[in-house]
């Protein structure tokens, strides 16, 4: 996990340029989209903006999946050593049956079963917790860039959001001027 390629950094700016492009396809859209008249609204393309919505699901990048993958392999990877640590369990128990008939091969089966039993267990620990730590690190940068996207996409959403308020105040008060025959009132 402390290595990345190259091509992963460049892929990471792909997906950030990508879902970029379609916000910008999305507020033209909402630019080129007809006004509902006197009420502020206007008509958008369900379709297009599905297709939209669509390009950012894809645009989302592997490391965001992957660590849905890794959350769902946890349990596997879990339930994986505890089977190995039971069938090492099990053999050692068959081993210690068969030499118990002398004396000295029993101390021995007994200290080679506690030790695989040791063994067993710390390898089963140690997946755990690398299991464990990928997943949370894979959660957390999936939280992080997640996080990052929203927050930009709010930024400009809440552009595009003054932009049209300015554009419908503008028309308002031109809509207002036509129709009281150039004055104002109030």
């Amino acid at each position: 996990m402390g290595y990345r390629s190259l091509e992963g950094i460049d892929r990471k700016k792909g997906d950030v340029i990508d879902i970029i492009n379609v916000i910008d396809r999305l507020e033209t859209l909402i630019d080129t989209s007809k006004a509902v008249p006197v009420s502020g609204s206007i008509l958008i393309d369900k379709k297009k903006v599905m297709e939209l919505v669509d390009q950012l699901r894809l645009a989302i990048p592997q490391e965001v999946r992957l660590s849905e993958e890794v959350l769902s392999q946890k349990d596997h990877i879990i339930n994986q050593a505890q089977v190995d640590a039971r069938r090492t369990k099990a053999k050692a128990e068959d081993e210690f049956k068969q030499r118990l008939e002398t004396s000295e091969l029993v101390a021995l089966a007994e200290s080679r079963a506690e030790e695989t039993m040791r063994d067993a267990e710390q390898r089963a620990d140690r997946i755990l917790q690398q299991s464990e730590a990928q997943a949370r690190s894979r959660q957390t940068e999936a939280d992080a860039y997640a996080l990052r996207s929203l927050r930009k996409l709010e930024k400009e959403l809440s552009g595009l959001s003054g932009s049209v308020r300015k554009g419908i105040e503008v028309l308002a008060g031109q809509t207002t001027v036509s129709v009281n025959g150039g004055f104002l009132e109030e």
